[in-house]
């Protein structure tokens, strides 16, 4: 696909362009996380019961984690990542589609095998956007990559809460249209905006100030998802109202373009002044032509001379013109060597980075999925464990997102490698744990949003080692590896360890209460 655009400061795509495109199709790749919103009208219009309902939610889980298909293409096409994104959207568009034409009656219904095929499919689109636009992102912003990765990720965390109130203000009350918004906007959305979404290979050295304002736009929107979600649980919100607040989301989404512009006609000036300081540099170095070529012929000889000496050990790296050779950088092999999969899941670093991502993305997935039973047997009412799932994705987007700002600067001025961030925040999550498990009062506020917090920090934390450790050619490959950990450590900690726990406090209590009974 070529230039389709005019080099103008508003068509020509740059980076700038590629990150706000990226960030707009984060922004409705997460349909995954609203499956609580259609899911009652799945399981009445096909007859489910409660396991087969959780049948299809589990082949939801399992599409929208594991992303090993999206990361070999992405490796296999590095300078296109408009094909993984146009794989991801058929996908969404069949899988959803397929479902809604199910529940509509315009197809027979389906077993319930052929559905949680459907329900795979659709998830699976997720992957897809997502390893094309963090790829895409690192890529293009490799030494702010913790940051970058924060804002996608962050973007990819509030979409269930951007579809949310797309679907209040639109199709309030019609779960079914719901289906369908989901089956096309992302798509068509995708198809609008993949071509954007390129690598661009250049650094103009303001990168970090456009950045902190993307980061302050993406707070922004965090912040007044959360004050629209607190609203609408403590008042009644009419459909004018949830008009007006879809349009003043709408205006923050859309706000980034004034970001691209700058950035781009920045850009513009700092080539415009190179392009002018190097045709002075070449006027000037004319009638200097004869001094150029003996300079290169003593380094080529002063090269030879190196060459020379290149039997002296590592500790004597001298040359005849005195230069002296780095021994670290000959003998050693740094970071981020580009390894392959299979490379990479031969070393120490693949299996720790996956072990830890079990233990923090699984329990923190263990949580969120119990919390109304959690915050049922400590007293909530339903309304409050409604909020606290709600509020979940802002705590998770503060995670994600602060987490990859907050390593990136500990990393260039402290030296702060970014696996010390998963101890601390590995760490915080086991005393939200436990203050959860104390039962005190508000402890299942206070326990939440550190738990949430520290779970989304996982997701940003991840892909950055993984780029760091392993390199970037096959770096959608290895982190989507790795975020298999999600939900293997969900269905250990949750389904043998949580669900162990809790059937057997439950047959304790109802033999309590029998004993109770026999002895009145």
């Amino acid at each position: 696909m070529g230039r389709w655009f005019p080099s103008s400061t508003a068509g020509r795509r740059s980076k700038w362009a590629a990150l706000a495109a990226s960030a707009w199709i984060q922004c409705t790749a997460g349909a995954s996380y609203c499956f609580g919103v259609y899911s009652p009208l799945l399981k009445a219009s096909q007859g489910y019961d409660q396991s087969t309902l959780d049948s299809v939610a589990f082949f939801k889980d399992v599409g929208a984690n594991v992303g090993v298909l999206s990361g070999i293409l992405s490796s296999a096409f590095p300078a296109r990542p408009w094909t993984v994104l146009a794989a991801g959207a058929v996908q969404c568009l069949a899988g959803y589609l397929l479902m809604w034409l199910s529940v509509a009656g315009v197809l027979p219904r389906p077993p319930p095998l052929l559905m949680c095929v459907y329900m795979l499919l659709a998830a699976h689109a997720q992957t897809f956007f997502n390893t094309a636009d963090v790829v895409t992102a690192v890529e293009n912003f490799p030494d702010s990559r913790g940051t970058v990765i924060g804002i996608m990720k962050g973007f990819l965390g509030l979409s269930g809460a951007i579809l949310i109130q797309i679907y209040g203000a639109l199709f309030n009350g019609n779960p079914s249209s719901f289906l369908l918004m989901l089956a096309l906007l992302p798509t068509l959305l995708t198809f609008l905006l993949m071509f954007f979404v390129e690598v661009h290979k250049t650094d103009e050295g303001c990168d970090k100030k456009f950045l902190d304002v993307f980061s302050l736009i993406a707070l922004t929107i965090a912040g007044y998802l959360m004050l629209v979600i607190i609203g609408e649980c403590v008042m009644i919100v009419g459909s004018e109202a949830r008009i007006l607040i879809f349009l003043m989301l709408l205006l923050l989404l859309i706000s980034p373009l004034v970001i691209v512009v700058k950035a781009q006609t920045k850009e513009s000036k700092i080539l415009a002044e190179a392009s002018c300081h190097d045709r002075i540099r070449l006027i000037d170095d004319i009638n200097s032509l004869e001094v150029i070529e003996e300079r290169r012929y003593s380094q080529l000889a002063a090269e030879r001379s190196c060459m020379k000496h290149d039997h002296v050990g590592p500790n004597e790296m001298l040359c005849d013109n005195g230069h002296e050779r780095n021994s670290e950088e000959t003998f050693l092999l740094p970071r981020g060597e580009n390894l392959n999969l299979l490379q990479a899941m031969w070393t120490y670093d693949f299996w720790l980075l996956f072990l830890a991502m079990a233990c923090g993305m699984g329990s923190g997935l263990a949580t969120v999925n119990n919390i109304s039973q959690i915050g049922g047997s400590l007293g909530y009412t339903s309304m409050e464990t409604s909020t606290l799932v709600s509020l979940w994705s802002i705590w998770n987007f503060l995670g994600r997102f602060g987490t990859g700002y907050i390593s990136d600067y500990f990393l260039r001025l402290r030296g702060c490698a970014r696996p010390l961030f998963i101890a601390v925040t590995l760490a915080i999550m086991s005393i939200g744990h436990a203050i959860i498990s104390s039962g005190f009062p508000g402890s299942l506020h206070v326990g939440s949003v550190l738990v949430g917090v520290c779970y989304g920090s996982q997701w940003a934390l991840m892909p950055s080692i993984t780029s760091e450790i392993f390199g970037l050619r096959h770096f959608g490959t290895i982190f989507n590896t790795v975020a298999i950990a999600s939900p293997f450590g969900s269905y250990i900690l949750s389904v043998r360890v949580v669900g162990y726990i809790y059937d057997m406090e439950s047959s304790s209590s109802s033999t309590d209460v029998q004993k109770c009974m026999v002895d009145c």
